[in-house]
Parts: C-alpha cells; sequence; structure tokens
C-alpha cells in the first residue's frame, strides 16, 4: 500500500529543506513553501544553480510569517515581512521568465546577504494569486508560489531505487532522495509508475498530475556540503530515462480544492497517510 513517507518544505527557494510531520496544503503549494527567493538586480531567481551554497542556508518560520535565516558558519538574520502598506519596494520577480510582483525586504537584508552571496536581495510573494501555473499545464486560476512552475513536487523510493541501480551498474554510490528537493515521497509504488499519474489521493486531498519533472544540475549538489558532486544523476536519467530532452525525475502536482472548502487552506498531509492512485494515462509531459 502506498504511503506518504517523507514531507518537505522550503520556505526560501533554494536554501535547506525543513522536514515537518505533517504540512497545511494550499492551492499554491505546502503553506510556507518558497514564498520568499533571493533574486538578482533584475529581479531574476537566484538558486543553487548559480550558487551551490544557498543550500546550506537554514530558513525558519514564525507564525506571523517571518524568517529567522542562518548562515552556513552560524549567523543569524531576522527577516520580518516586508509589507506595500508599510513603505517595501514593490518589485518584478521572474522565474524562469514567468514575472510577477513581490515586495522586496530591507536594505539591512540586502546588505546581509551581499556580504556574503554577492549582489542578490530577498523578495517575497505577498500575494499568491500573482503567479499563474503555465496554462500548457494548468487550469484556470491555478496559481503557484516561487517554486520553478508548479505547488509541489511527488518522488517516489521505488523510482530512486531503480535509479540508484542503475548508477551502481556505473561504479558510482546511491544518492538521497533530499537530492531531487521533493515535496512529497511515496513509498510502496512500482518504479516509475509515477511517470503516467493523473489524479491521486493523499490522506485528505486530492491532486492533479500534470508534467513530468525535468532535472537540472541541482541535483548533482550535495545538500548537506554545497558542493557539486560530479555527473549523476543527470547521467544516468538522460541515458535511461529521458523524455521531450529533459532527464525527467518525479512528476508535478496541483491541488484539487476539495468541495465545501473555502478560504486558503484546502486541508494537512501527514506522514504516514494512505496514497490512492485515482486515474491514470500515458506517460506526461516532461517539457
Amino acid at each position: 500500500m502506498p504511503l506518504l513517507a517523507g514531507l518537505h518544505r522550503y520556505p526560501v527557494k533554494s536554501m535547506y529543506r525543513q522536514s515537518p510531520s505533517e504540512a497545511a496544503v494550499e492551492p499554491w503549494g505546502l503553506a510556507g513553501d518558497r514564498r520568499w527567493m533571493l533574486a538578482g538586480p533584475n529581479g531574476q531567481a537566484v538558486t543553487q544553480r548559480e550558487l551551490p551554497a544557498m543550500g546550506q542556508y537554514r530558513a525558519e518560520l514564525a507564525e506571523d510569517g517571518s524568517l529567522l535565516v542562518t548562515s552556513p558558519d552560524g549567523d543569524p538574520l531576522r527577516v520580518p515581512v516586508p509589507s506595500p502598506a508599510t513603505g517595501a519596494p514593490r518589485v518584478v520577480g521572474d522565474v524562469f521568465g514567468s514575472r510577477f510582483a513581490a515586495s522586496e525586504t530591507e536594505e539591512k537584508v540586502r546588505l546581509w546577504f551581499a556580504e556574503r552571496l554577492g549582489e542578490v536581495r530577498l523578495l517575497h510573494l505577498d500575494d499568491p494569486l500573482a503567479r499563474p501555473v503555465a496554462a500548457a499545464f494548468g487550469a484556470p486560476g491555478d496559481t503557484v508560489s516561487m517554486a520553478d512552475g508548479f505547488p509541489l513536487l511527488a518522488t517516489t523510493t521505488a523510482s530512486l531505487a531503480a535509479l540508484n541501480s542503475w548508477m551502481a551498474e556505473e561504479g558510482y554510490p546511491a544518492l538521497p532522495m533530499e537530492r531531487f528537493r521533493p515535496n512529497l515521497v511515496i513509498e510502496g509504488t512500482e518504479p516509475w509508475e509515477e511517470d503516467g499519474w493523473r489524479r491521486l489521493l493523499v490522506g485528505e486531498l486530492e491532486f492533479r498530475a500534470v508534467k513530468l519533472c525535468g532535472r537540472c544540475v541541482i541535483t548533482t549538489t550535495d545538500q548537506e556540503t554545497g558542493l557539486r558532486q560530479g555527473p549523476q544523476p543527470l547521467r544516468a536519467l538522460a541515458a535511461r530515462h529521458r523524455f521531450d530532452r529533459k532527464a525527467a525525475f518525479g512528476v508535478n502536482l496541483i491541488p484539487v480544492r476539495p468541495g465545501g472548502v473555502t478560504g486558503d487552506r484546502l486541508g494537512t498531509v501527514r506522514l504516514g497517510d494512505r496514497v490512492t492512485v485515482l486515474a491514470r494515462g500515458e506517460r506526461l509531459p516532461a517539457a
């Protein structure tokens, strides 16, 4: 029986994960997931693709939505939520060409990051309705946080085991699931069966599976050290699980609003929740 075996959120895009035992689900993703991101001067997202060391910064969310960021050296930074009502600058954020309005944090935050990571600034997505999911994959009204493109990413332990077996054939060590930065980790499936999922139930909540996740260089970065580790897993995926010119691993999900539920909170997912595949189809696109 498939079960939810892992649950992760990333308060600041590309920073270190949090792994709670349960999480509220909102239409645009897990509550608190990727509502903040670092951006360059032009508003474009800065991630581990450019700065692998970003993964060593840890961000904790307070109840009021503010952050406590801790550097790899242990230096703390408290970041209040920037508010347009109190004069926070409104800027344009950009995640791979998807542009949206965001609020910039105060100058002392920019200076703190500039000393450590260069000329970046920290943005907050105060309006989660500001960024629609790509029309080719989402329905009207679907929105996403500052994640790459979709509200949630699910992976399966069976597919990771298959991938690790391919790498072992070439003499490479096994990789942990954290390399893929998922939100939901599901155990008890067949390898790669998620490629054909269409709808699934995780505990009390339904999700639409809309696209396979094309992987990037971040998967070659050790999430515990921030160091690049060579060609894997991209080499194995490109050779044996490549679709639409993408090395694919994991499936992107969009939450379905339950009947009668209003407001931002759709429900809660918990470790150990049963996972039921409600509909399957042909392999999903990867691009």
